[in-house]
């Protein structure tokens, strides 16, 4: 595709009914037993009222959602028989919905130019906690005397949204929900302490799985090898990092730090490469099996795109109400976690569709294109709520205006305004470069043109 090609209403149009399709929405309800008694119910209408009332400053509450329901061209019903439709059957339907938004997520074609290539995708894991009401605690026991449910998420890096997301107790550990399996094969994590295991990193090398961790400090990895940094003196192979670094065999003058350690014992060796980086705390430590074409600076870069994981959760919670839902039974709360996260899902994709469209038809060329951001997309979405609500009701040219609007709308909002000056680390390992910003005199214009 020609860099420079705008998002067309087309596009957008597409990603919404992928991810809200009326038909797969009715066979969902006919499946779940959601329509079996309640005549009055659209279900299409409702799930898409959930949806994209996400992001508006109510979409947390059953009551919002009414309203945005009542928008469409839906026959009236009182608040406590809407309240009744939130039960088991729609909360079924709605994580079978969900389920689809993540396999649309996955089958996306992924962005990883560059340092990111050489895997099928790189999947960021993190959990949020969200406070829930008193009555929830019997479900959902927090770590203390009050109920909290855990977000378990999995971040594609190559399409910026969710593939995988489930729920749990906040009581419970997060590492336990982790599970490096064969589905992982050919694929790169991206993990932060609470994940770290030898027994987690020994499946990664079973799968075929590439990884960058922080080094967790009761390891003690043993250094059989150094290939970057001030060595001030011989050392055995096999000793101890920490030593090393004490008597200063092995010094911290600011270099970056490549070695060939092995964790884990010595009678079951996991051997792994180390690298370390000055930054302005101090030296940070990091394990990975990454090979060494990557170096120290690039394999920390790969570490903190990890952050992302940390912007799609704060989409998903100052955006799209995800720590505000109230509900007082498991199925409504769930029917409406559901919700917000495929609103946050459409955001990302919706980012991905425009960057990856506008990218230079040569490789490795920079990027001169504002990237779109969802956090800022969904903040547009939740202003055009009303009008993607009546573009789906819309047939022909008027459809196609519509669509084309809310392309427009969202292509202008969504643009990174520091996207020269501030580029995020995943954006310049993409090909966005740092620019410096021309100043012009305005003041000696201004003053020119008065006299």
């Amino acid at each position: 595709m020609a860099e420079g090609d705008a998002m067309t209403g087309d596009e957008v149009r597409q990603v919404f009914e992928a991810m809200l399709p009326q038909e797969d929405i009715d066979r969902l309800c006919q499946q779940c037993g959601v329509i079996a008694r309640q005549r009055k119910l659209h279900l299409g209408m409702l799930v898409r009222a959930m949806v994209i009332s996400a992001g508006t400053p109510g979409g947390a509450y059953q009551a919002d959602v009414l309203r945005a329901y009542l928008e469409f061209a839906v026959p009236q019903v009182t608040r406590a028989a809407f309240y009744r439709w939130f039960d088991a059957p729609l909360e079924q339907c709605m994580a079978a919905l969900a389920e689809r938004a993540l396999a649309y997520a996955r089958a996306q074609q992924v962005d990883l130019p560059g340092p990111l290539s050489g895997v099928k995708d790189w999947y960021i894991v993190d959990s949020t906690t969200v406070t829930l009401r008193d009555a929830l605690r019997a479900d959902f026991p927090g770590t203390g005397a009050y109920a909290a449910i855990k977000v378990h998420k999995v971040l594609s890096v190559g399409c910026g949204a969710p593939v995988h997301y489930h729920f749990s107790p906040a009581r419970e550990h997060d590492s336990r929900h982790l599970t490096i399996d064969e589905a992982w094969r050919g694929c790169g994590l991206l993990a932060d302490l609470g994940y770290a295991s030898i027994m987690r990193l020994r499946a990664c090398e079973a799968h075929d799985v590439r990884f960058v961790i922080r080094l967790k400090d009761n390891w003690k990895p043993k250094v059989d090898y150094i290939a970057r940094g001030q060595v001030s003196g011989e050392f055995f192979p096999g000793s101890d990092l920490d030593a090393l670094l004490e008597d200063e065999t092995l010094v911290l003058d600011g270099r970056a730090i490549d070695a060939d350690v092995h964790v884990g014992g010595e009678k079951h060796p996991l051997h792994l490469r180390l690298v370390g980086v000055q930054t302005p705390k101090g030296y940070c430590f990091f394990l990975t099996n990454l090979p060494p074409r990557l170096g120290p600076l690039q394999v920390a870069d790969l570490y903190r795109v990890r952050w992302e994981v940390e912007l799609s959760i704060r989409l998903d919670k100052s955006v799209n109400r995800l720590d505000a839902i109230d509900a007082e039974r498991s199925c409504s709360l769930k029917t409406l976690l559901y919700a917000s996260l495929i609103a946050s899902t459409i955001a990302a994709i919706l980012a991905h569709t425009h960057n990856l469209k506008t990218q230079p038809p040569q490789a490795g060329a920079p990027r001169t294109e504002a990237p779109l951001h969802p956090r800022l997309l969904a903040l547009q979405l939740a202003v055009s709520c009303q009008s993607i609500a009546q573009a789906f009701d819309l047939q022909g040219p008027a459809a196609k205006r519509q669509w084309d609007k809310i392309a427009a709308l969202l292509t202008h909002s969504g643009k990174d305004p520091n996207w020269r000056r501030r580029p995020s680390v995943l954006d310049q390992l993409r090909g966005w470069k740092r620019q410096p910003i021309v100043r012009t005199n305005n003041r000696q214009h201004h003053l020119q043109a008065v006299a």
